[in-house]
């Protein structure tokens, strides 16, 4: 992998397959949290003699060091944004975003704020919206950070603090270690808005069985971006669309990128 800058950040970044001069397509394969590039290998390989492709370690993943603040999304959207400006591309070609989970947060924000970088954008199992809760939901879980924000109150002591928000906190803000701060920042976005505004043609793809982002985010996404085609993949969750689903899902990816 060779390193780039990426706004104010750095990212490594893969290149495989055709010389994106030359090439008619382009595609940049983005991974989800607390992973690397190497999730979307797989998926990659398939278009080496079809597209110039870029893998990519998001800043503070895989081999890219840590922000130098703690960034939202729209941070990511801009330093990624910096750096597809200086890709050569061939007249008239065309270049696809495909982001798995967090790497679909940052492509709504990218179409949103930098519609020139993409042509196109794909979210497999995106996140980015926030989860529809029924009332006793709702409840729990507001019980839930009552408890947290009182016990933190009677707490004095630092380590037992940092204790009580191992325990309260999701398995991915237990395992985030210097990345918390920007994980905390992302998973309280809601991107509503910035999906409105996402004029380019859009392919949404979810499992059926994903519980980390339903695939009713799919359809919901779906009504609110202007060109969008939502696929429901019964039997997957979250990573075996990656997995057991690659070929469903390269499928629909060749589909789509041909009818551009």
């Amino acid at each position: 992998m060779e390193t780039v800058s990426a706004g104010a950040g750095e990212m490594a970044v893969r290149p495989l397959g055709l010389a994106p001069e030359a090439a008619g397509v382009q595609i940049v394969w983005a991974h989800g949290w607390g992973v690397d590039h190497r999730l979307m290998a797989p998926l990659t390989e398939s278009f080496r003699t079809q597209a110039a492709n870029w893998l990519i370690d998001f800043p503070g993943f895989g081999r890219s060091p840590r922000p130098p603040e703690d960034w939202g999304t729209a941070d990511y959207a801009d330093a990624v944004a910096a750096w597809l400006k200086t890709l050569p591309q061939a007249e008239g070609a065309k270049r696809v975003w495909v982001g798995h989970s967090f790497g679909g947060r940052v492509a709504v924000q990218l179409a949103a704020r930098h519609p020139e970088t993409v042509d196109a954008i794909v979210l497999i199992a995106g996140a980015g919206l926030q989860r529809r809760r029924t009332p006793l939901q709702r409840l729990k879980r507001m019980l839930r950070g009552w408890s947290y924000k009182l016990l933190k109150t009677l707490t004095r002591d630092p380590e037992k603090r940092k204790a009580l928000a191992m325990r309260f906190g999701s398995a991915d803000y237990r395992a985030a270690g210097a990345m918390r701060p920007i994980f905390v920042k992302v998973v309280q976005e809601d991107l509503s808005r910035e999906a409105e505004r996402v004029r380019c043609p859009a392919l949404l793809i979810y499992g059926a069985l994903d519980q980390e982002t339903p695939a009713e985010f799919g359809a919901r996404y779906q009504r609110l971006m202007a060109d969008a085609a939502f696929v429901e993949l019964p039997g997957l969750d979250h990573y075996s669309v990656l997995g057991d689903g690659r070929h469903q899902v390269l499928a629909r990816l060749k589909e789509f990128i041909d009818a551009l």
